[in-house]
C-alpha cells in the first residue's frame, strides 16, 4: 500500500460520529442537522430536465477537454461575472466538482524531488479549512504547512506567519475565498501580497472560489481571476481558480465545476486528468452549460439565504459572538466560556443530547499551529436547510446557551 495514506486523518464527520458515540439525543426534539454543508435548496427543474433530455449523450465517451460548448459557456460566464476574458480552448478545463480538483491539481504541481535536503516541498494552507488540502499535500509527497486566520481582521489569512525558509519550499498555495468555515473574502491587497510571495518563490496559487455566488452584501465577492486582472496579471501566471455548481445552482450530485487560469498549468492539468480519467459526461456538461447560461436561479437561491441568514442571525447573536459573514453559508460561531468551560467538542455534545441539533466542532476543521487550534472554541453551523428549520434550530441553540 501507499505509504503515505497512513498520514490522512479522519475526515472531520467521522471524527463528529466517533465524539457521539453514546450520545442519546433527546426524544422531546426531533433532529435537525447543521453539521454538513450539503446544499438542501431545491434544484432548478429546467436542469434536471436539461439532464433527462441529453441523456443519449451517455452512448459516447467524453472527451477529457471537455466540449467547446462547455468551454465557452464557462468563459462566458467569467466575462459577466468578474469581467475576465479567458481562451476558453486553453485556459478552461471541466472538473468534477471542486473537491477532486483541489485534490488532482495538488498532484500535477508538487515536485516531490525538489527541496529533498530541506525537508520536502511545502503546501501552504489556510487555518481553519477545507481537508482536501491537507491530504492533497501529504499525497502528493509534500508537507501542508497551515497558517492561521485572524479573527480580529474579519478571519483574515496571517500570512506573515510563514518564515522565508518556508516559502523558499513552498510549491502550491490554497487560498478559500468565501472561506470555509469563515465565509470571509480576501481583498485585492492581500492577493497583490500573494502574487507578490508567488513571483519571488515560484508557487501556484489554488483560488478555491465555490461558494463565491452566495454573499449577503450588494458588491460580489472578489475572485481571483478578478484580482489578477486589476492588478495587470491578464496571463494568470500561476494561477488557477477553482469553482463548481454544487452551492451555485444546488446540484451537488450533478459534480459538475470547471478550473481556468494559466494556460501552461491548463495544459499539464489536462494531461494529468487524461490518464486519470477524469471527463465529464456529455449529459452533464449539457446539464452545465444551462446552469451557467442561466443567472437568474442564482439570484433566487442567493435571496433565500439572504432571508434565512437575516433571521437566524440575530437569535443566536443574543447568546453567542456570530455575526453575518461576507459570503457562504455557514455561521462561525464562538462557544460561550459558561458553556462546557467554552470547548467547542463539549458544546456540540450537550446540544445534541439536550435539544438533538448537530453542529460541527472548529477545532476538528483545523490543526494546531502557532501553539493554537484556531478553530478551537467555535461551531460551524451550516444552514443549509429551509428557513424555518434553521430558525428552529437556532431557537433551541438560543434556548440551551441560556440553559446553561
Amino acid at each position: 500500500m501507499n505509504p503515505l495514506l497512513t498520514r490522512l486523518q479522519p475526515y472531520p464527520f467521522e471524527r463528529l460520529r466517533a465524539l457521539f458515540k453514546g450520545v442519546t439525543p433527546s426524544p422531546a426534539h426531533g433532529a435537525i442537522s447543521l453539521g454538513i454543508g450539503e446544499p438542501k435548496h431545491a434544484t432548478p427543474e429546467f436542469l434536471k430536465e436539461r439532464l433527462r433530455s441529453t441523456l443519449e449523450g451517455l452512448a459516447g465517451y467524453p472527451a477529457t477537454a471537455g466540449e467547446p460548448a462547455f468551454r465557452a459557456s464557462c468563459a462566458g460566464w467569467l466575462k459577466r461575472r468578474y469581467g475576465v476574458d479567458v481562451d476558453a480552448a486553453s485556459q478552461i478545463l471541466p472538473v468534477n466538482g471542486t473537491r477532486e480538483a483541489l485534490f488532482s491539481l495538488a498532484q500535477t504541481v508538487l515536485d516531490r524531488s525538489q527541496h529533498v535536503d530541506a525537508g520536502g516541498p511545502v503546501v501552504v494552507c489556510p487555518n481553519p479549512f477545507y481537508q482536501i488540502y491537507e491530504g492533497a499535500a501529504y499525497l502528493g509527497g509534500a508537507t501542508p504547512v497551515f497558517v492561521n486566520s485572524d479573527p480580529a481582521r474579519n478571519f483574515a489569512v496571517d500570512w506573515s506567519q510563514v518564515d522565508e525558509a518556508t516559502w523558499a519550499r513552498t510549491q502550491l498555495v490554497y487560498v478559500c475565498s468565501p472561506g470555509n468555515p469563515t465565509g470571509a473574502v480576501v481583498p485585492l491587497d492581500e492577493w497583490r501580497l500573494l502574487f507578490e510571495l508567488s513571483d519571488r518563490y515560484s508557487f501556484v496559487i489554488a483560488s478555491d472560489e465555490c461558494y463565491s455566488e452566495i454573499y449577503f452584501r450588494d458588491e460580489a465577492p472578489l475572485g481571483g481571476l478578478e484580482a489578477a486582472v486589476k492588478l495587470g496579471r491578464t496571463d494568470f501566471r500561476r494561477l488557477i481558480a477553482l469553482t463548481s455548481l454544487s452551492k451555485r445552482s444546488n446540484v451537488p450530485g450533478l459534480r459538475s465545476g470547471f478550473v481556468a487560469g494559466d494556460a501552461e498549468l491548463i495544459k499539464s492539468f489536462l494531461l494529468y486528468r487524461t490518464y486519470h480519467g477524469s471527463a465529464m459526461a456529455l449529459p452533464v456538461q449539457q446539464a452545465s452549460i444551462a446552469a451557467w447560461d442561466d443567472e437568474a436561479h442564482v439570484v433566487a437561491n442567493r435571496e433565500m439565504y439572504r432571508r434565512k441568514f437575516a433571521q437566524v442571525t440575530p437569535v443566536l447573536a443574543e447568546v453567542m459572538d456570530v455575526a453575518l459573514p461576507d459570503a457562504a453559508f455557514y455561521l462561525w460561531a464562538k462557544v460561550p466560556d459558561h458553556v462546557g468551560g467554552g470547548s467547542d467538542t463539549e458544546f456540540a455534545r450537550a446540544l445534541l443530547a439536550q435539544y438533538n441539533v448537530t453542529v460541527l466542532p472548529g477545532s476538528y476543521l483545523a490543526r494546531e499551529a502557532h501553539g493554537v487550534n484556531p478553530g478551537a472554541g467555535r461551531v460551524r453551523l451550516a444552514l443549509v436547510a429551509d428557513v424555518d428549520e434553521c430558525l428552529e434550530a437556532a431557537h433551541r441553540i438560543a434556548a440551551f446557551v441560556r440553559s446553561a
